[in-house]
């Protein structure tokens, strides 16, 4: 049949290259479910508010789940849009006089607004649920190296002693704050434009509240100029999904340096290495530097995101179309990424005696010595500062008959004559008395990680509850509008 949006108003048909410039049908696949949802709730409402017969609505409804039975595969990609090729295959089956009522007060502004929304709100869910797991594995395994010793770093050299645990959870830290901004952006995505048409509205006596509840929305997105034309929430889940990819490509990075020669920290499973095609001893973590390289798919969508909806008019402009292809390669680019993280940690092999022997390398026990000096001779920390660093330059094991002469020098008298004894500055180099001494809170000492990890693990416990919440919010909201369907499809 002739194209049913350009059979009225424009009589040229756009060229193979025009269709193939404006045509968004490759990216819609991301939304074709979500269509469907649409205008199955879209078409209750009509026939609840007496906008279309019984009947119609019964044979809208049949064909719309035909559609959906079918696939997307089914439709014609001649249209330039999912929206307008699933309409037209619906009036191949059921007829103009009855599928072409489906449309009544709706423009494919609001449709397609509803349709992102739907489809990126079961992305951010599924994002949840992953998150999750890569958190519960962190920690899970910081419970197991609560007194698994490791030097800790800054600027990437060997700075105090601390734990493996500690550092985990240090990452296990900024993912629960992923998880929150997640959540959060999860919050405006969950909100309905359905009724809002092309931007002012319409005559026809929609129920606006009634398809938000059957699609599961939270609430509605009231003023019908800003329901179709803001991407904001585009442009916040791009904000997060990028600071999240900042996080793993920070852990990746970690995990490519410490399975190296040099470091020889951890092994990856074979499962995420490759080797060389020319050097048969290479093992290579592959993966995880990959990691870091997709970190750009999205930085770089939320820089497309911001660009194109920078200086857009009110209200719905078809740059808009060009958004969704990077929000969806984001979410998809992330989503991966979280799935292969949790699995890189989860099989990693670590090798605890090399990151005990590593603990002390760089002299990581001189803070301890100057606080120590501080402690128990009284003398200024900017004082025992100074004394260490003398110290440092000397490549031996510090003994107090060494302080003493360095002391001697800087104060004119020595520190064991304030009361430091030999015993104490064997203590203050002994790495596990080091990090047992270290009990504030959020501290590495063995006693004070157990309590912070028992912290974390209630926050995560809350947090799957959360998930269950929302997840059986908007499941109830769908069995109920395809019990709606089913019951007006037999009228």
């Amino acid at each position: 049949m002739s194209n049913i949006l350009r059979r009225g108003r424009l009589e040229a048909a756009p060229d193979e290259e025009i269709l193939r410039y404006t045509s968004s049908m490759e990216a819609d696949r991301w939304i074709f479910y979500a269509d469907i949802a649409v205008d199955l709730a879209h078409t209750v409402m009509l026939k609840e508010q007496g906008i279309i017969r019984g009947e119609d609505c019964s044979k809208i409804l049949s064909g719309l789940l035909k559609v959906r039975e079918e696939g997307m595969e089914k439709l014609d990609f001649s249209y330039e849009d999912i929206h307008i090729s699933l309409e037209s295959r619906l009036i191949d089956m059921v007829g103009e006089e009855v599928g072409g009522r489906m449309h009544s007060g709706r423009s494919r502004n609001d449709e397609v607004a509803t349709c992102i929304r739907l489809a990126l709100r079961d992305e951010l869910l599924g994002l949840l649920e992953e998150l999750f797991t890569l958190r519960k594995t962190f920690l899970a395994l910081a419970e197991k190296h609560t007194k698994t010793l490791m030097p800790g770093f800054t600027h990437l050299q060997h700075a105090q002693p601390t734990t493996l645990a500690h550092h985990l959870s240090a990452h296990e830290s900024a993912l629960s704050r992923d998880f929150d901004r997640v959540l959060d952006a999860f919050s405006r995505v969950n909100l309905c434009p359905l009724g809002a048409a092309a931007f002012a509205s319409t005559g026809f006596s929609l129920n606006r509240k009634r398809t938000q509840e059957l699609l599961g929305f939270a609430g509605m997105l009231e003023n019908s100029m800003d329901a179709v034309s803001s991407r904001d929430f585009l442009i916040e889940c791009a904000s997060v999904f990028a600071n999240l990819m900042i996080n793993l490509s920070r852990m990746a990075e970690e995990l490519v340096v410490w399975s190296s020669s040099e470091f020889n920290f951890i092994e990856l499973d074979d499962t995420y290495a490759s080797t060389s095609s020319i050097m048969p001893q290479k093992k290579n973590p592959d993966t995880a530097e990959l990691m870091r390289g997709k970190t750009g798919v999205a930085t770089g969508a939320l820089m497309s995101l911001l660009t194109i909806c920078k200086g857009l008019p009110l209200s719905y402009n078809r740059d808009l179309q060009e958004a969704t292809p990077n929000i969806w390669r984001s979410a998809e680019t992330v989503r991966a990424s979280v799935r292969v993280m949790e699995g890189m940690a989860r099989t990693m092999k670590v090798h605890p005696d090399v990151l005990a022997a590593q603990s002390v390398t760089g002299f990581t026990t001189a803070t301890e010595l100057a606080d120590t000096f501080v402690r128990e001779t009284g003398i200024p920390f900017r004082t025992a500062h100074q004394l260490v660093g003398v110290l440092a330059r000397d490549s031996e094991k510090p003994t107090l008959e060494k302080i003493d002469s360095i002391a001697e020098v800087v104060l004119g008298e020595s520190l064991s004559d304030r009361g430091l004894t030999e015993k104490m500055v064997r203590e203050a180099l002994n790495p596990v008395s080091n990090i047992e001494r270290r009990k504030v809170p959020g501290g590495p000492a063995p006693e004070e990680m157990q309590r912070y990890l028992g912290k974390r693990q209630a926050d995560l416990e809350l947090n799957e509850q959360e998930i269950a919440t929302l997840k059986d919010s908007i499941d109830s909201a769908f069995e109920n509008l395809l019990s709606v369907v089913e019951e007006y499809r037999k009228d």
